[in-house]
């Protein structure tokens, strides 16, 4: 039963991806594409691109490395970088299961507890909601109009589905949630394994908290930034790579990012499906034939994910002639952030 539940979470994702990459395909001229990348496409500023993607998970790594710091843990950072590296790789295959794996990688490799690790993960996560709400806010205000022909043309209507909800369904809605919660921690109490799950939620919260104890917030603050700053020229550069978008302009290149990072919400492997829906929908909506579009997400969606897969690994390559840790010794290694 357990394996068949874990064959249907792996599955699952593959399919929902494949059918939206089949429903926007199933009519596309796939002999072109080879004209496509070799005489239309610019790949000097695809390989332009290479280095934000590749910073921005080093900017990761070294954030990373910083919350842990409060713990009393202090992972060298080339172990730090091929757990992120990895982390990606394997979240093509299932998603999400990468923040799980990078922790696991610094336990074997460094000998970090696998709880305070992914205390610090969530944290992270909280985050980098913040700042992907902060900047959408932003660029929402500032591109109004688009975001709401993007709306209307995609069937989605914030009015419709909020007019569903009178202020005792949100009671109640609240109400039922909190009941929930309350039944589940009961039920965890009964639980043999309740202590075992305490101690790893301790574990989690003091990962959470170390945000607190940090001794450079405004360091913190500025990897994070540095992240979405690199994920973004890692996108936009590749609008150059093309003769139909390289004259779309920054603000079309700042709206398609902000949909497409609430598109990959959707687990698919690297967001495939959504995010070339989400792309292609604001790219015709800024003028650019569809057939153009569908080139475009496929070709830049296709290359990043082969960048993250070579990264991936090239960071078992190296975990492979690292010796595994067998205590608890990470505090006796010292690095920097260079």
């Amino acid at each position: 039963m357990t394996t068949g539940r874990n064959i249907l979470k792996l599955l699952l994702p593959l399919i929902l991806g494949g059918t939206i990459l089949w429903w926007m395909y199933r009519d596309f001229d796939f002999g072109r594409i080879e004209h496509v990348l070799w005489h239309e496409m610019d790949w000097w500023w695809m390989l332009l691109s290479f280095p934000f993607g590749i910073l921005a998970q080093l900017f990761r790594a070294w954030r990373w490395r910083q919350s842990l710091e409060p713990l009393g843990e202090r992972p060298r950072v080339s172990t730090l970088s091929y757990a992120v590296f990895l982390s990606y790789a394997t979240s093509l295959v299932v998603p999400r299961v990468g923040e799980f794996l990078r922790c696991g990688v610094l336990k074997r490799w460094e000998g970090t507890p696998f709880s305070k690790a992914l205390g610090t993960v969530v944290t992270e996560r909280a985050v980098d909601t913040l700042v992907v709400l902060l900047y959408s806010g932003v660029i929402l205000l500032l591109q109004l109009s688009i975001f709401g022909t993007f709306f209307r043309k995609t069937g989605t209507s914030f009015d419709r589905l909020l007019s569903g909800f009178s202020p005792t369904g949100y009671l109640v809605t609240a109400v039922c949630a909190l009941a929930v919660m309350l039944l589940l921690h009961l039920l965890l109490r009964r639980l043999a394994f309740y202590d075992r799950v305490k101690t790893t939620l301790s574990g989690i919260w003091e990962g959470v908290s170390s945000l607190r104890r940090l001794r450079n917030l405004p360091r913190y603050a500025l990897f994070s930034i540095a992240i979405w700053v690199c994920y973004f020229m890692h996108y936009y550069l590749t609008f150059f790579c093309f003769p139909f978008t390289s004259s779309l302009g920054l603000g079309c290149a700042l709206v398609s990012f902000v949909v497409a990072n609430f598109a990959v919400v959707v687990p698919t492997p690297n967001g495939a499906g959504p995010w070339h829906f989400a792309i292609k929908t604001m790219l015709v909506l800024y003028g650019v034939q569809e057939a153009q579009a569908l080139y475009f997400v496929l070709i830049v969606h296709t290359v990043q994910t082969l960048l993250v897969i070579a990264l991936g690994m090239w960071a078992w390559g190296h975990l492979s002639f690292i010796p595994q840790v067998r205590g608890h010794d990470s505090g006796v290694r010292k690095d920097d952030y260079s």
